[in-house]
């Protein structure tokens, strides 16, 4: 695929180096949301959007999807802090919501971790693909606010195995979806990097490892994350309780059926994470 396939679930800005607001999204094979019934209030409380502010809409617009790990933090894709031009202060995140802009209250981010070995010149390709963002006051967690469990570091998420993400973003690539909408949810099965990267070197030049260690892949033929849902959760119920295993990262088109969405496994980053969230 032309690197125009290859989608990195995070906005274009007007004036910031692309002349159309892109937003990545789930779909299904109809083009539509698999799991179309609007996500209840208190479904995935942990599900965050993160903002930057837009000067020519007035607005503070939805930049990448989150999850709360803890009252304070809240975790996210690496690529979805990269711009240079951009501190703690340029990010705001909204917590509890289900239709995107409905009733804005705005929490100030006060620090971004990036992942040390995350390569900006590299991107989401590259791994890491992992940050953390510190919020200016601890949320109060409600029926709508709610932290995602962590898993540990050992757990291996099998083969086949149904899993949920979620998030704003486009319902196709070809389709993005007016403003504001309810917040999507998809569920998409497991598939083992060996297998994944097979899929990706198939369509590539490149015959090294394209599926990292540290990355995770799921989805079928249109069951996906698309652009606008980077740094969201995948999640996947173990053990009795949801845990999230991924970060929304990167790939080639949406709900294709030879290219799984790939994602950061979170249990490679188990330590790291807890290095920063008590």
């Amino acid at each position: 695929p032309s690197l125009q396939m290859l989608w990195l679930l995070f906005l274009s800005l007007p004036g910031l180096g692309g002349s159309v607001p892109s937003f990545p999204g789930l779909i299904d094979s109809a083009g539509w949301p698999r799991w179309s019934a609007q996500c209840p209030a208190g479904r995935w409380p942990w599900q965050v959007s993160v903002r930057r502010y837009n000067k020519e809409l007035e607005l503070w617009q939805h930049r990448c999807g989150g999850s709360l790990i803890h009252h304070q933090w809240v975790l996210t894709a690496a690529h979805c802090t990269q711009r240079e031009d951009w501190g703690a202060y340029g990010l705001r995140v909204q917590v509890g919501q289900l239709r995107l802009y409905d009733h804005d209250t705005l929490t100030n981010v006060t620090k971004i971790v990036c992942h040390p070995k995350f390569n900006q010149s590299l991107s989401a390709e590259g791994g890491a693909d992992v940050a953390l963002l510190t919020l200016e006051a601890p949320v109060t967690l409600s029926e709508r606010i709610g932290l995602v469990p962590l898993p540990p570091a050992s757990l291996r998420v099998p083969e086949r195995k149904m899993c949920w993400v979620s998030g704003w973003g486009y319902s196709s690539l070809r389709a993005p979806r007016l403003w504001p909408y309810q917040l999507q949810a998809v569920m998409v099965p497991i598939v083992g990097n060996e297998v994944c990267n097979q899929r990706y070197q198939n369509s590539s030049t490149n015959t090294g490892q394209i599926i990292k260690d540290d990355m995770l892949c799921a989805g079928s033929e249109g069951q996906d994350s698309c652009q606008g849902d980077s740094g969201g959760p995948l999640v996947c119920s173990w053990a009795g309780t949801w845990v999230q295993v991924g970060i929304v990262s990167w790939g080639y088109s949406c709900g294709h059926r030879d290219f799984p969405g790939v994602y950061a496994r979170v249990m490679s980053y188990i330590s790291w994470i807890l290095e920063y969230v008590p």
